[in-house]
């Protein structure tokens, strides 16, 4: 039986909770998208979900621990290590070390906003969280080549969340409810963005002043970092499956 510390335990146990909460929220996208989490007081690992498993089959002992530069420390036999998942995410620990958790996701709004010029508008309170406070990455092919990493991290820069422009977003959190909580955020003003632009009308847009303002009442520390948000998510997680 594989010995872990009391931390590596946590941290599995609640990124496979992360896991089955996304699914429950319908935001997977078969077995193509990722969340990491490091490991507290162990530098330099993070746990990520096998590339052979959807997320609803994800298990706190089924995911598999890397280094930064890729090693597989433990996996379960014939569990395969997704390539682009590995170079987001190692590039965004690494840079990063306030981080503990990234999330990436295809969602379909998520996708939709991703191909708009005009990025994300501050058209919604949802959106206005993310004012001057989210990046973009220009696409450039599959994100699984090494050389992209640098890019990536200077895209992101200090921000909690990013936009890949035509493929997806990345939300991250200091924990794992907080990149969940981002997520969720962002996800919901893509939709509120689509869904009023396909209207055609005319979009009312805030004065940047308010836009800030509104920015600066949500926080940075964003109702300590998510916890009551994942609290009851994890909650109702656990009803679900008595």
């Amino acid at each position: 039986m594989v010995q872990r510390s009391e931390h590596e335990q946590k941290a599995r146990v609640d990124l496979a909770d992360c896991y089955h909460i996304v699914d429950q929220f319908g935001w997977t996208d078969l077995i193509y998208t990722h969340i990491s989490s490091r490991i507290q007081h162990e530098e330099g690992t993070l746990l990520i979900n096998p590339y052979n498993w959807l997320f609803e089959q994800i298990t706190p002992d089924n995911l598999v621990k890397i280094d930064y530069d890729g090693n597989v420390k433990e996996a379960e036999p014939f569990a395969f290590l997704n390539k682009t998942g590995y170079v987001i995410h190692s590039a965004i620990h690494r840079a990063r070390p306030e981080v503990t958790c990234v999330m990436h996701m295809h969602t379909v709004a998520g996708m939709a906003l991703s191909t708009l010029e005009c990025g994300l508008l501050p058209i919604t309170q949802h959106a206005c969280r993310f004012y001057n406070r989210i990046g973009y990455h220009d696409f450039n092919g599959l994100l699984c080549d090494v050389k992209d990493q640098d890019r990536l991290v200077k895209d992101l820069a200090h921000h909690k969340a990013m936009i890949l422009r035509n493929h997806g977003l990345i939300t991250v959190g200091r924990t794992i409810g907080e990149a969940f909580g981002l997520m969720h955020f962002l996800e919901r003003a893509a939709q509120a963005q689509l869904q009023a632009m396909a209207t055609g009308a005319k979009l009312i847009v805030p004065p940047p002043e308010i836009c800030e303002k509104t920015a600066r009442q949500h926080g940075d520390d964003y109702r300590v970092n998510g916890a009551l948000e994942w609290h009851a998510l994890v909650k109702r997680l656990r009803d679900a499956k008595k």
